[in-house]
């Protein structure tokens, strides 16, 4: 496999294709969080990787994401990093220190930008750097990366795209300078030039240059692909080792992560540029299983591919794949709800299905000292997971579904276009319980004690039913659960209401949108439902108009506010994008008063009445726990520990499901 080549620099030599890419963890912020740090990248080091290109750190105070987020610019901070660097190094790894200065991004009322001009994303309006604080800055960039060698970091990747300080000095946007530092393209990339140059200056020939280069904005008065070029160009005349694609903008309304992405979409926009530039370039975004990543280097698309998510998922991913083991993968499904979603949050990062995440040092799983029989009972993720973590430990498991198929929600939720992925882990789980010789009993419903005499303890794991709310007509024949829709039970017709506008709402009206769409399977279907156009200034289609569905699909919801309240911070605004400029109607405040053969029949707080017509009314109110079981296991005196939605139905909440199921085994250091 060509992702097992080494890459020669010429000064030095990466072992292999892979690229742990830049991701903030939260671990960067503190010094006391740097033995957590180490553990963190050890993991990853041992699992295989080549490079590891850790969180941003800013090359001063400025540039702080946070008013307490990490830096770079002292002594200190680097002979403290030389224990990381030292065994990141003996665990068979090189890796590189991100030096990002947040310019108008930065969460602090001290933000500085090449102009003033505010962020979308921010409340704060940064001040215009005057002359002398960008000379001042260029100077941070080199002392910062001349601190990294010190440290024992093999290189430094420079942040310059996503909208970062360097990207708002690049861009027409955010750039209304009238000094040499703004005006003409070759004026607005003399900053990142100018860095590059230091830096370079001040670590010697013999050292890792990255540049995190935009190569589509996504975003009004981007660059245009031969501005692009121009400056990759340059670049690697100032110094640069490595180029590493940045795509879209923090700001952009168009996702570029989110598992709604085809995998590899923007590795063709990756490819172009490797054609015009004579330079190792990393391929990024959506790429989290090896075979995807074999082909993007087989094509000729880029030297390196960078995984930042798929690692945090499976820290052994790489040295899975090297010895064929690519099944037992536990793969990334790119939900974002335990790595970004908890970093927008001011938490620290984990990962949905890898909860041990960040993790490392404090939690292990030892095997027990006398193996149990154990019962788990309802095969959602909890159950998965439960089944396999106890196997691991060492104890005999049998997993009880009473459906035909395992999955429970998550089977469900994979059906909804953009979380095919879903699938993925399931499959995952189901083939690692057999491998680890867990039996698995499919359409067996647990109903008494009997059924479970002879074991040692049982998990309950039953999950959620879907509530029904106490509506006039709720019986009637052309009303149904979402669990009818996404099994297939049940066929759309044309005039739909859905009731209930949370995460299952939403993802119901999705369904119902793009069932057929394949938007998030091929590249060109997704290019053209978000308006983009890789040839186009930005990559932005001119003159876009979002293509309205010819469905009626109202989303009703009875507490005031925004729809979809209850999905996470970086991809919820999709979702509610999506279904907006696609034409589903969202209603809210109000009352169910019937629902009858024309429709729902609602009543505002206003006290207006109004008929909302619906050939079908889909339910999503809601949930409630199944755990019956615990009434049986408690009449029969069998220890019992019950997980997931079992324990707490509310929103739907695998990220919870899963973790509570790790817990069962789990050593705190």
């Amino acid at each position: 496999m060509k992702l097992f080549q080494p890459l020669p620099l010429g000064f030095t030599e990466l072992k292999n294709r892979f690229v742990m890419g830049s991701m903030h963890t939260g671990l960067e912020d503190r010094l006391q969080d740097l033995r957590a740090l180490t553990e963190y990248f050890v993991e990853r080091a041992k699992g295989g990787v080549g490079l590891i290109i850790t969180g941003g750190y800013s090359p001063n105070r400025l540039g702080r994401l946070t008013p307490r987020g990490g830096s770079f610019q002292s002594g200190s901070m680097a002979r403290a990093h030389q224990s990381l660097t030292r065994a990141v190094h003996d665990a068979g790894a090189k890796i590189c220190l991100q030096l990002l200065h947040a310019g108008r991004y930065a969460y602090h009322p001290f933000s500085v930008a090449p102009s003033r001009i505010k962020s979308p994303i921010t409340p704060f309006t940064p001040f215009a750097m005057p002359g002398f604080l960008v000379r001042s800055t260029i100077q941070d960039f080199a002392r910062a990366a001349a601190n990294a060698r010190t440290a024992g970091y093999d290189g430094v990747e420079i942040m310059g795209s996503e909208g970062y300080l360097i990207h708002q000095f690049l861009s027409e946007r955010t750039n209304q300078r009238k000094d040499e530092w703004g005006g003409s393209f070759e004026n607005r990339m003399r900053f990142a030039l100018e860095i590059v140059k230091a830096v370079r200056k001040a670590t010697g020939t013999d050292f890792i240059i990255i540049f995190r280069i935009s190569i589509l904005d996504l975003v009004e008065k981007g660059s245009t692909f031969e501005e692009v070029v121009e400056f990759a160009k340059e670049l690697r005349r100032a110094g640069v080792t490595i180029l590493n694609s940045g795509i879209g903008w923090h700001e952009a309304r168009i996702p570029t992560i989110g598992s709604m992405v085809p995998k590899g979409a923007f590795t063709s926009i990756t490819a172009k540029l490797r054609s015009q530039v004579r330079m190792p370039i990393i391929a990024v975004n959506r790429i989290n299983d090896p075979t995807t990543a074999e082909e993007v280097l087989q094509s000729g698309y880029a030297d390196l591919i960078s995984m930042a998510r798929p690692l945090l998922a499976d820290s052994h991913f790489v040295v899975k794949t090297q010895e064929g083991r690519p099944e037992q993968i536990n793969p990334c499904i790119a939900c974002n709800q335990a790595c970004l979603d908890h970093i927008f949050e001011g938490k620290k990062a984990s990962c949905l299905v890898n909860p041990a995440a960040c993790e490392e040092g404090t939690w292990t799983v030892s095997r027990a000292v006398g193996a149990k029989k154990v019962a788990v009972i309802g095969a959602g993720p909890a159950g998965l997971n439960a089944a396999l973590m106890l196997l691991r430990q060492g104890h005999q498991v049998t997993l009880y579904e009473r459906g035909p198929t395992l999955g429970g929600q998550f089977l469900l939720a994979s059906k909804v276009p953009g979380k095919a992925e879903y699938l993925s882990s399931i499959e995952h789980w189901e083939s690692e319980i057999k491998r680890l010789g867990g039996k698995i009993s499919l359409g067996r419903e647990i109903r008494s004690a009997f059924e479970i005499k002879g074991f040692d303890e049982v998990v309950i794991a039953t999950g959620v039913k879907p509530r029904k709310p106490s509506i006039p007509g709720i019986d009637l024949p052309h009303v149904h659960s979402y669990q009818d829709l996404l099994t297939g039970k049940v066929k759309p017709k044309h005039i739909m209401v859905i009731i209930g506008a949370g995460g299952i709402g939403v993802d119901v009206a999705t369904f119902l949108l793009h069932r057929e769409d394949q938007i998030d399977y091929d590249p060109t279907a997704f290019f053209n439902h978000w308006g983009i156009d890789p040839n186009e200034r930005s990559g932005l289609v001119p003159g876009f108009k979002p293509k309205r569905t010819r469905l009626s699909i109202t989303l009703l919801q009875r507490s005031q506010g925004g729809m979809g309240r209850g999905l996470g911070k970086t991809t919820g605004w999709i979702h509610r994008l999506d279904l907006k400029r696609s034409g589903v109607r969202y209603l809210n405040h109000l009352e169910y008063e019937e629902i009858n053969a024309e429709g729902v029949k609602v009543r505002f707080k206003d006290g207006k009445s109004k008929l909302i017509p619906a050939q079908q009314v889909f339910i999503c109110a809601g949930q409630e726990s199944e755990n019956a079981l615990v009434k049986i296991c408690e009449d029969a005196k069998i220890p019992y520990r019950i997980i997931g939605g079992a324990k707490v139905a509310g929103e739907l909440d695998a990220k919870r499901a899963i973790r509570e199921a790790w817990e069962l085994v789990k050593d705190r250091g």
